[in-house]
């Protein structure tokens, strides 16, 4: 068959060591957490599930929504920049980045670049937009966390950290003159780790163009609905689980500050940090510890791993001849 008639070329395959060292680690951890936690993990009863069902199915609903609302925004950003790509397409190339999420601060997510490349979207629009989707995601997450800030005293420095970060990124962002930078970066013919410098320049020059008050209103306001709605799926399950032990709101704080966390620790996917502080707040929440477990083994695959399984879903679909 023709080149033409072929979709883009596969993302690249991480070197081997690189995904034995991730299976090392998540297999080390999942022994961790059995021999830390046999005695809960044998009190762990599925039977609430029995009739409560269709929470599962509700919130895995809602992490869906999630994922479809980010595609809206991610086409937003696009067309922002001049690019009117197919439905079909953005959506596919968008999740494909979920597929590598597991990966320090969801950088592996990048990997979408290469889909966008062949249709003349710039490298620097693509990285732009990236980053503003993760500042905006992070803002997101302390409005979230602030709703049951005075539930969450024990992990309220991680919110002031995440508050000092976003502050700096975006006073960077506004106040750095970054095209000026790149265009002297490009006019020395960059090489090395200059290129590189050049790339990162690139990017925050570029995410300007999406910080625009009206896009940065609308993105945000789509943020809160996609996120608000998996911190809702936490309590739908809580609720069926552990009835009248956790309220929305209490939800909704310990699903932020368990994913602040996570990407503050930048291991990948937020792995252990993610599920330690989750389980732990449940359990300061008044919820057993056998129940918190179950909560936030069933949070975590539909919210994380139900995205990775999309993600190689739509890796496998673009490779699909058209």
């Amino acid at each position: 068959m023709p080149p033409s008639h072929l979709g883009p070329n596969p993302p690249p395959v991480a070197p081997v060591w690189r995904r034995a060292l991730l299976y090392a680690l998540l297999g080390g951890f999942l022994l961790w957490c059995v021999l830390a936690f046999q005695r809960d993990l044998a009190k762990i009863s599925l039977a609430p599930f029995k009739e409560g069902w269709w929470a599962i199915a509700a919130a895995g609903g809602l992490s869906l929504l999630n994922y479809a609302l980010r595609v809206v925004r991610w086409r937003w950003y696009l067309q922002r920049a001049g690019h009117h790509l197919p439905w079909r397409f953005t959506a596919l190339s968008f999740m494909s980045g979920f597929a590598f999420t597991l990966s320090p601060g969801k950088v592996g997510e990048m990997v979408r670049a290469r889909y966008y490349a062949p249709k003349g979207v710039p490298l620097s629009v693509t990285t732009g937009a990236f980053f503003v989707e993760r500042l905006l995601d992070l803002l997101v997450m302390v409005i979230l966390a602030a709703v049951a800030f005075a539930e969450l005293q024990a992990y309220s420095h991680f919110l002031w950290v995440a508050i000092g970060l976003l502050v700096a990124m975006l006073l960077g962002v506004a106040l750095v003159p970054w095209q000026a930078w790149a265009e002297r970066l490009k006019a020395s013919r960059p090489r090395g780790w200059r290129a590189a410098a050049l790339t990162v320049v690139d990017m925050f020059a570029q995410s300007r163009l999406f910080l625009s008050p009206g896009l940065l209103l609308s993105g945000l306001a789509v943020g809160l609905i996609a996120w608000g709605g998996e911190a809702w799926g936490l309590h739908l399950v809580a609720e069926v689980v552990a009835p009248g032990q956790l309220t929305l709101a209490g939800a909704t704080g310990i699903y932020a500050i368990a994913i602040i966390v996570g990407a503050l620790s930048f291991l990948p996917g937020g792995l252990g940090s993610t599920e330690a502080v989750m389980t732990a707040l449940l359990y300061a929440h008044g919820i057993p510890m056998p129940q918190a477990i179950l909560l936030t083994l069933i949070c975590r695959l539909l919210t994380l791993w139900l995205a990775v399984l999309i993600g190689w879903l739509c890796v496998w679909a673009l490779r699909r001849p058209h």
